[in-house]
């Protein structure tokens, strides 16, 4: 098949989370299978900071963005075999960050990614590439099946083409005010119950749901969340309507890039065979964060974004409780300034065993995925998460709200029909993560019971090779309904 993913972010050529890593891990799997993969994202500044090649193209596009004529220029760079198409733009997409600045979103969001989508489907048809799937991913590429669905209808370039929408996170749903509807070049007829319309503003997330042939979503648990109202983020209506079109699927983790025996960064190799090493990245480890060197204490790890999603507030509310407790707690993150200053007030107040690190850095997450016992995940909603993924390969027992992609990789000693690899609480409450996490104390003293948590982590197959099968069906039965061959 002839796929194109389009995505706002795809790593290494920029991210800010998850989709970028699913963006780049899912096309070169499906590459391995044989597939003509291609890619098309925008080009940012970061792209050209980051000292990726990228080779001028001769096609470009003009598309009317608020009655005004903009041009794309198309750009050119690889991810291993594959395309990689970027759309440049220097008023659009010449900028510091991809979505905003950290006092907000762009103003301009509509425009800059209403103009990417319209010149997507123009290029497609300038480089005379037909696609048989076009696999668009959260709301920055919704307008894409909404134009395919209306726009261009009756265009027999894309006759045969399927049209596959993810929700990597719904809480992100692309909404501006109404008069943005012109400035995106939109007919007022879409902004209606039935259409773009969401409680007087635009929403484009809601254009993709309608509109794609298929939706899909990064776990099976949260495909059956999102359809609630305590999880459906006022969509759940929608949602509904579309649920014999609606599929979660689990995103994998790429096992090349995540692997202890091979990892660069961290201080010793080891892998499922050979635990040896893991004992001298936790040391190394302990000492990098200067917490006391000591092998008997256990380490919980947090690589995470510090925000209320993630479960902050509960671990905000236990951090007396952890700073007085037989364990140490190292954590990498950035995020809302009330969880910084709560950490940095127990640190000030004499914490020991409690490690924070501001920021995002490449170098020490991997060290704190391999010298971690434990990782905490409490998130409230978690559509799949990769946290939890990297520390089973890691052999570092997660300890998890049950909710989403987490529900559906880790499983608790008391659950009966999953052999345990992780500890899980259910209800939202410092209380149940205070239980989950001695429980992992307590079990954690039984060192033959947790060598088989950890080595059971570290054997689970949650690679891209079984998630790949399930979008490679999906694309067949889209193709099928526009009457291509599968």
């Amino acid at each position: 098949m002839k796929i194109l993913f389009v995505a706002s972010e795809v790593t290494p050529f920029a991210k800010t989370g998850g989709l970028a890593d699913v963006a780049s891990a899912l096309p070169k799997t499906l590459k391995t299978l044989g597939h003509d993969v291609r890619i098309m994202m925008p080009f940012y500044s970061v792209v050209e900071k980051g000292g990726v090649a990228v080779r001028k193209g001769r096609k470009s596009a003009s598309v009317m963005v608020d009655g005004v004529e903009k041009k794309g220029f198309l750009r050119q760079a690889s991810l291993g075999e594959i395309p990689v198409y970027l759309i440049e733009n220097k008023e659009y997409f010449a900028r510091e960050e991809l979505y905003g600045t950290p006092s907000g979103d762009y103003p301009d969001n509509a425009q800059r990614f209403s103009f990417f989508c319209r010149c997507v489907l123009e290029l497609l048809k300038k480089m005379d590439f037909r696609p048989d799937i076009i696999h668009c991913h959260d709301w920055q590429t919704a307008l894409i099946p909404h134009y395919l669905k209306h726009e261009r209808k009756n265009d027999p370039f894309f006759a045969r083409t399927g049209v596959i929408f993810t929700i990597h996170n719904l809480a992100y749903q692309g909404l501006f005010p109404k008069e943005e509807l012109a400035t995106m070049g939109l007919s007022k007829e879409c902004f209606n119950i039935d259409g773009l319309e969401f409680y007087g503003k635009v929403n484009l997330l809601k254009g993709g749901i309608l509109s794609a042939d298929l939706v899909t979503t990064v776990s099976e648990a949260y495909c059956r969340e999102i359809r609630t109202p305590e999880m459906g983020c006022g969509l759940h209506g929608v949602l509904q309507t579309r649920k014999e079109d609606l599929v979660g699927i689990l995103n994998g983790l790429d096992y090349e890039e995540w692997n202890p025996a091979m990892d660069r960064e961290i201080m010793k190799n080891y892998s499922h065979a050979s635990l040896s090493g893991k004992m001298v990245d936790k040391i190394g480890l302990q000492r990098l964060m200067g917490l006391a060197s000591a092998p008997e204490i256990p380490v919980f790890g947090m690589v995470s974004r510090m925000v209320a999603q993630k479960g902050f507030d509960l671990i905000a509310e236990l951090l007396p409780m952890i700073a007085k407790a037989p364990m140490q707690l190292v954590l990498l993150g950035n995020g809302e300034e009330r969880y910084l200053k709560a950490f940095n007030d127990i640190k000030a107040a004499g914490a020991r065993n409690i490690s924070f690190t501001s920021g995002f850095d490449h170098s020490l997450a991997p060290k704190i995925y391999a010298g971690s016992d434990m990782f905490l995940m409490p998130s409230f909603f978690e559509p799949c998460g990769l946290g939890q993924l990297i520390a089973m390969r890691y052999g570092t027992v997660p300890v998890v709200r049950r909710t989403g992609g987490l529900a559906d990789s880790v499983f608790d000693p008391r659950d009966n029909d999953k052999a345990p690899n992780g500890f899980v609480f259910d209800e939202y409450s410092a209380e149940a993560l205070w239980e989950a996490i001695n429980r992992s104390l307590t079990a954690y003293q039984d060192k033959a019971f947790w060598k088989k948590v950890m080595r059971r982590g570290m054997s689970s197959d949650y690679s891209w090779q079984n998630s790949v099968h399930k979008y490679l069906e999906l694309y067949r039965k889209a193709l099928l309904r526009k009457g291509g061959e599968a």
